[in-house]
Order: structure tokens, then sequence, then C-alpha cells
């Protein structure tokens, strides 16, 4: 039977039945409408992201402004803002470890207006230890890793100690006595912290904050002996004499902290070091990944961009989102059994 087009069809019926073919008919027609309506639907939404952004887009950050993953945020949204001609509107949205801020942008439309500047602890840490209603992996989209850093060991000096040994034989003389500070339960210096006493055979206290800044203030003050914080965080205060910074747990030396030692060098093989990068809502079209990833990778190759990243003690990093997606499962797996290790359990 030779081929015919739905519209040969209809015609073909019509001397068969009039009711038939009238029936027919609009079925058909309807179906056309019906395939039409898609393909306008799907062109909407190529020429949809093609036009992205055009209106300002949200940049959630998990913690309170002033540490590395505000400071990070910042850099990609002016990195975005720039390169983009539209405005990247960094926006903090502290508590409960990151899981606030997490839960909202899962529950964004994924439509690129809505982005998240996570850290390493808010997905590979956090849903181990806590309750939460979002699943790191299947309610997100990657699209770079902006940065990694590592961590700086920092001491009151109401202790009088100035190298991590005499800082633990300080701590081992008073067990249970004294507090170590966090930028909350799940986060990086959180880990670091209970790893480092785990490692040493410390008993400490942990309390957690909601930022890295309330934990510094505190260190400051002398509310707490110990924090594990971004070298934005600490240094100016080792700088300035308020605080001591003891020892950096990078595997080599900080190139802005030569002189300090690594914690490599009294605990062989500790290290832990951190990511920060720009997630969106799953369901977000890649496209619109794509570019992020593209202006950010771009962004990072600019001489100022690299040293204002430097300058808090960050890497540039500038991955793909694929490269992304693999680090947050791959890190998810890790942290569940290095939890396990360092006898951090659920609070």
């Amino acid at each position: 039977m030779p081929h015919r087009s739905p519209l040969q069809a209809v015609t073909l019926c019509t001397s068969l039945a009039p009711a038939f073919t009238l029936a027919l008919r609009h079925a058909v027609l309807r179906s056309l409408a019906a395939l039409t309506g898609l393909a306008l639907l799907a062109g909407s939404a190529a020429l949809q992201a093609q036009a992205w952004p055009n209106k300002p887009v949200r940049v959630i950050v998990p913690y309170v402004a002033g540490g590395n993953t505000d400071g990070i945020a910042r850099v990609a949204a002016d990195i975005l803002s720039r390169n983009l001609n539209q405005q990247f509107v960094v926006e903090n949205r502290p508590g409960a470890g990151g899981a606030i801020a997490s839960e909202l942008v899962a529950k964004a439309p994924a439509d690129g207006y809505t982005l998240f500047t996570t850290a390493q602890g808010v997905f590979a840490i956090l849903p181990h230890i806590q309750k939460v209603n979002f699943d790191p992996i299947k309610d997100f989209a990657p699209a770079s890793i902006v940065g990694l850093n590592g961590f700086v060991l920092a001491a009151h000096t109401s202790l009088g100690v100035k190298t991590v040994k005499e800082f633990v034989d300080y701590v081992k003389a008073r067990p249970g006595k004294l507090a170590y500070a966090s930028g909350g339960n799940g986060s990086i210096s959180h880990l670091s912290a209970a790893m480092f006493a785990h490692r040493a055979g410390l008993d400490m206290v942990h309390v957690p904050y909601k930022g890295g800044a309330a934990a510094v203030a505190d260190l400051v003050a002398g509310q707490v002996a110990m924090y594990f914080g971004n070298f934005s965080e600490v240094v100016p205060h080792g700088k300035s004499g308020r605080v001591n910074v003891l020892g950096v747990s990078t595997d080599k030396r900080d190139r802005q902290l030569p002189e300090i030692p690594t914690i490599n060098e009294t605990y062989n093989g500790f290290r832990t070091v951190t990511w920060n990068g720009l997630v969106a809502p799953a369901g977000t079209p890649r496209d619109i990944l794509d570019r992020i990833a593209l202006e950010i990778q771009k962004g990072l190759k600019d001489p100022l961009v690299i040293d204002r990243l430097h300058r808090i003690g960050v890497d540039p990093w500038g991955s793909s989102p694929a490269e992304f997606s693999d680090a947050i499962r791959k890190d998810y797996e890790l942290y569940r059994d290095v939890l396990k290790t360092a006898g951090i359990k659920a609070e």
C-alpha cells in the first residue's frame, strides 16, 4: 500500500462514512495540533536556555558572610556577572550545617536562576551525620568546582602553645575540659578537628557554630581553645597576635605561610582539603550548566581572580559538570567510611 499523509488518509475515508470521517478528521487534526504544541514547547525550552540569563540569578550560600565558601561564591558571582552581562546576586542562607540552604535550592525551579555554592562538607558529610531533606546526588545538577583549599589549626593565645606538639600535650593534661569550634555539624572544619583529635588521642568537646565567622569570634574571645578554619578567617588574627596558628592541613606548606609547618610533619598522613563549587537544582538544562562551567573556567585564568583566591588560601580549579558530579559521588562514599574511622556519629 502506498504511503499516505494523515490528511490524505482523512480524504480517502470521506467516501466511506461521513460521520466516521468527520470524527477521524478531528482526531487527526487534534493529534497534529498536539505534536505542533510539543514542538513549540521544545523550541521554547531551547530558546530559553539560549537566552539565559535574561534576569538576575540568585547564588545561595549555606553559611554566613565572611568565610571561604562565601568568598568563593562572590568570586564566582563576579565572574559570571561580568562574562554574562547579568547580575548574579549572592544570598546567605546559613543554618543546620548547610541543610537549610540545600533544601531551598533542591526545591527551586530548575531554570538556571537559582544556583548554590555548596561545600564538600554539606554534600559529602552532612547527610551521614544528621537527617536532611535533600539528596546530594539526586537533587542537584553540578556545574563546576570553583576552588580547593586546606585549613589552618589555630589555638587561643591563653594556652601559651606555639606548636602542634605543645598543643597536644596541653590538651592531654586536661581531658574533657577544653572545647574546639567548628563551622557547623558536618562541615570540613568539624571533620578536620575530629580527625585530628582522634589521631592525637585528645578528649575535647565539640561546639558547632552557624559558620566560620562566629567560630573565629569565639576563638579570639577565648570561649573555645581550638579551631580548624579557612585561611581567610584565621590568618589575619594570627598575624595580629590574637590567636596562634600551629599548622596547616595540606600536604605541603602554604605559599603564604611558609613558616607554618604542615600537621603532616607531626602526624604523618594527616590531610584535609575541601572543594567549593556551583550546582543547580536537578533538571536544569545541560546547556546552562555547561555555560556556567565554561565561564568559570575562563574567569579563573584571570591573574587578578587567581590572586584574589590565593589571598584567602584557595587554589582555582574550574572543573566540568561531569568531573564535579564524579567528585560528589566519590566523596559521599569516601566520607561515609572516614566518619566511622574518626568516631563521628550522628548528633
